[in-house]
């Protein structure tokens, strides 16, 4: 009878956020321009800092870096999710399934790596200015990006492959527009308790510890900051970090926020909505945030489009 209840499933249904008709051609537009925008904005700006050659700086090297995983976080839920609205299906396959759970954490891991390392970037140019040059090298700002890719790419493969050892009972519906982890842990009827481990591990050495380098930089910024006499010198020195610190506050605050909420609440339903703050919402204002508050990019941005025109 046990056995029976274990059988090889090949599929799952993701519920997504609502199962009224009427409502499905809202969500399926609202998205789809979500999306498009994500990828333009991100594009852009990827596009900005190749063409510019002011920008071949280190600090536009790991934006340019952050836009293109901001495109593949994006790209591994959404069109999913609109091709089921599109289809009038809500289902997955246990591969494709995996798949997602796989790409889900590389990038999303990703994110908190690059975020972390432009932290690092700002602390180096704040504090040791006559020294930025030699500290942060092409060959270090290469190095650190592999380094951040080589280690969320084993994360997500060992994520992955222990997803591989569960088994599902009957109960396949998924509450969410995309296979999360956790709520595919509390799908499995095999013991969890070692992916439980591993996922909250991960979570604390790969979460916590690029947000305390994060915290530990601008601890030593503001530090430097309050070392300068002048009002403008502060604002001028503040200024060139405002963007990043924007972005790492949006990223962190929202992704909290899913996390509290989902706990306080105990409702899979308001996860899979506040989900779409940081999985949709942040990368597609990163774009906007990055450009509005820096004149550089601005100045490139006007360069691509005056070529455009002429």
């Amino acid at each position: 009878m046990e056995l029976s209840n274990k059988t090889r499933i090949s599929e799952f249904l993701l519920l997504g956020f609502s199962e009224r008709p009427e409502l499905q051609p809202l969500i399926f537009g609202l998205f789809l321009s979500m999306y498009l925008i994500t990828v333009f904005g991100n594009l852009l700006i990827i596009l900005a800092i190749s063409t510019d050659p002011n920008l071949h700086t280190p600090m536009y090297f790991f934006l340019a870096n952050l836009s293109f995983v901001d495109i593949c976080f994006t790209s591994t839920t959404i069109p999913k999710m609109l091709v089921n609205i599109q289809t009038q299906s809500k289902v997955i396959t246990y591969e494709d399934c995996i798949t997602q759970i796989y790409f889900l954490i590389l990038f999303a891991v990703l994110d908190v790596f690059l975020l972390s390392v432009m932290a690092y970037d700002r602390f180096v140019a704040i504090c040791h200015p006559l020294h930025y040059t030699v500290i942060m090298n092409p060959r270090l700002c290469g190095l650190l990006v592999l380094v951040s890719w080589i280690m969320c790419v084993l994360n997500s493969l060992l994520q992955s492959l222990m997803m591989l050892r569960l088994s599902f009972c009957t109960h396949l519906h998924i509450p969410h527009f995309f296979c999360e982890l956790n709520e595919m842990l509390q799908l499995a009827c095999s013991d969890t308790f070692l992916n439980n481990v591993v996922m909250y591990l991960a979570a604390v050495l790969l979460g916590g510890g690029p947000f305390a380098g994060i915290l530990y930089s601008y601890s030593k910024i503001v530090s430097s900051i309050r070392g300068i006499a002048s009002a403008k010198g502060k604002y001028k020195t503040f200024s060139t970090c405002a963007s990043h610190l924007s972005v790492v506050c949006l990223f962190y605050c929202t992704m909290l926020g899913v996390y509290l909420s989902s706990a306080a609440t105990q409702s899979s339903q308001s996860s899979a909505t506040a989900s779409v703050m940081y999985t949709v919402v942040t990368p597609m204002l990163n774009p906007f945030i990055y450009s509005l508050r820096n004149k550089d990019i601005k100045s490139a941005l006007k360069r691509i489009f005056c070529v455009q025109v002429m």
